[in-house]
């Protein structure tokens, strides 16, 4: 995958939200964030979106992968 930090942006996104749903549920001054929706759902969103944009980054637009394919 290379040393390029876009490939890793999506990783990245997925792992912020999983860490935030992790705090919410084991920190206890953020215990009330976990019965708030707009929380999690957007917690929620960050790993979906996160998965979503490294699989399509890594696709489409890494050159590593570009470059494979021309070969």
């Amino acid at each position: 995958m290379g040393t390029d930090i876009k490939n890793y942006l999506g990783a990245i996104l997925a792992l912020v939200g999983a860490v935030l749903m992790i705090l919410a549920t084991f920190v206890p001054a953020m215990a009330d964030l976990c019965d708030q929706n707009w929380y999690t759902v957007g917690s929620l969103v960050l790993i979906i979106g996160g998965i979503i944009a490294h699989v399509v980054i890594n696709k489409y637009f890494s050159k590593e992968v570009k470059m494979d394919t021309e070969a």
